[in-house]
């Protein structure tokens, strides 16, 4: 057989039909090439993923040291429960309070850590574990047992449902705070308000006399008139009863006519008698006028703490502007447009302590006015009383107009005043439900308006 027979035979087919050696090495080295750089592209993501998740790791180990700081610096109780109400997490509060360590709490049913029958029922039923959808329990007072007291500790908690990403309860998380600290806080939050509110009556009650203070010349003064009037009364009375008193001496030991007659005239009786009844009438006069004036400084001093009862604007304003007149050293124009009855509901000593406040205000502001002039009108309209206090003085610096009724506040000289007048009257004006507002007027001076519900028309 020859050799190209013999070629055929064992060869795989024709010689055309077989690669030729070059084009076989070259179609290799591409293959290779692609697996390798395939290679390098699987690796550079395997690298990339390792130094991601690496990252992942280290901001979870974070995030875990993190909460693991938050739920050992909390103050209040934390207790995590699974679904079958076994404790999987405690934080530092709860293992002071049970008196004990987290690896003998982890794993404990939640009844075993609490201290009663009623807390065991509040907590440990099988369905808060499972709820569909979930509901919170909110201030819910339970009891925990601690080793160092035998007494168990009654806790406030809330109860809320532990979900996971779909939603579904995984067990409960229990968030709570010792009764004893809660009643503890409670009561200096009481006695912080209570010692509060009397600092602020006390402020009250010192501005209100030192506004009294003021008032004290024009008081003097008011009660001069009827007490000079009375006293005069009183010496004429004296001498008239003297007088009588030698007539009827001799009646009674039976004077004869004559020397009556004569005693008579020389007395003047029926001088006396005629001008008895003028004298007694003027005197009950003067100390009727001394009673109202203390009755008016007595309401006005009067720590009243009611605001419900019915007051007239208008006459407030007037007994107001009628003291500090009295006591005004200088001549003060004053235009008051209120004539009607304005009445709202309130403390009257209370309400007339803000006007005092705004008037000897507005007198101190014009202490340079050649004329000082104040113009006080009112309105009523939807529900509200509106009265204008309108000064001639140069107004407010637009630069302090916003701390007017800060505490303190003063634009007086040092000694001059306190800066507690508008505050405290701001403060009074608010807690009747009203609004004590200041602005400048157009055409110069400041306005103060205060504003106060409207308590319908005055009784007839």
């Amino acid at each position: 057989m020859s050799r190209q027979a013999e070629g055929r035979c064992e060869g795989e087919g024709p010689p055309y039909d077989r690669p030729s050696e070059a084009e076989s090495e070259g179609w290799t080295e591409s293959a290779w090439v692609e697996v390798i750089q395939r290679m390098d592209e699987v690796y550079r993501e395997l690298l990339e993923n390792e130094t991601a998740l690496e990252d992942k790791n280290r901001e979870l180990e974070q995030s875990q040291r993190f909460m693991l700081s938050v739920f050992s610096a909390m103050s209040d109780i934390l207790v995590v429960c699974d679904r079958q109400g076994r404790i999987s997490q405690v934080n530092r509060a709860f293992m002071e309070l049970a008196d004990t360590t987290e690896a003998a709490l982890i794993g404990q049913p939640l009844e075993a850590v609490l201290g009663d029958a009623a807390s065991r029922e509040r907590l440990c039923q099988p369905a808060l574990f499972r709820r569909p959808h979930g509901e919170p329990i909110h201030d819910c007072e339970v009891s925990f047992r601690s080793r160092r007291s035998p007494e168990p500790r009654p806790v406030a908690v809330n109860c809320s449902p532990l979900l996971d990403t779909s939603r579904r309860v995984m067990g409960m998380v229990i968030i709570g705070r010792p009764v004893g600290e809660l009643r503890q806080a409670y009561q200096a939050l009481n006695e912080a308000h209570e010692s509060l509110k009397r600092a602020q009556q006390q402020l009250v009650q010192s501005e209100k006399l030192a506004s009294l203070g003021q008032l004290v010349a024009g008081v003097a003064h008011e009660l001069n008139n009827p007490i000079g009037f009375v006293l005069g009364n009183v010496f004429a009375l004296r001498r008239y009863t003297e007088r009588l008193a030698g007539y009827l001496a001799a009646v009674h030991r039976q004077a004869p006519p004559e020397e009556l007659d004569r005693l008579r005239t020389e007395l003047r009786i029926d001088h006396v008698m005629q001008d008895l009844p003028s004298l007694v009438e003027g005197t009950v006069e003067g100390a009727e006028r001394t009673q109202e004036i203390v009755d008016a400084l007595k309401r006005f001093s009067a720590s009243d703490e009611r605001l419900d009862r019915r007051v007239d604007l208008t006459q407030v304003v007037a007994r107001s502007l009628h003291w500090v007149e009295r006591a005004s050293p200088r001549r003060l124009d004053v235009v008051n447009a209120l004539a009607a009855p304005v009445v709202v509901h309130g403390s009257e000593s209370q309400l007339q302590q803000v006007v005092i406040n705004l008037v000897n205000n507005a007198l101190d502001a014009m202490q340079e006015s050649p004329r000082p002039g104040l113009h006080i009108s009112g309105e009523v309209r939807d529900g509200w009383v509106s009265l204008r206090f309108h000064d001639a003085g140069p107004g407010i610096d637009p630069a302090v107009l916003g701390r007017v009724f800060d505490p303190f506040f003063t634009t007086k000289p040092v000694g001059s005043g306190t800066g507690l007048g508008l505050s405290v009257s701001y403060g009074i004006v608010d807690r009747h439900g009203g609004r004590l507002a200041v602005d400048n007027h157009p055409q110069g001076g400041a306005v103060f308006t205060l504003t106060l519900p409207w308590a319908g028309p005055a009784a007839s």
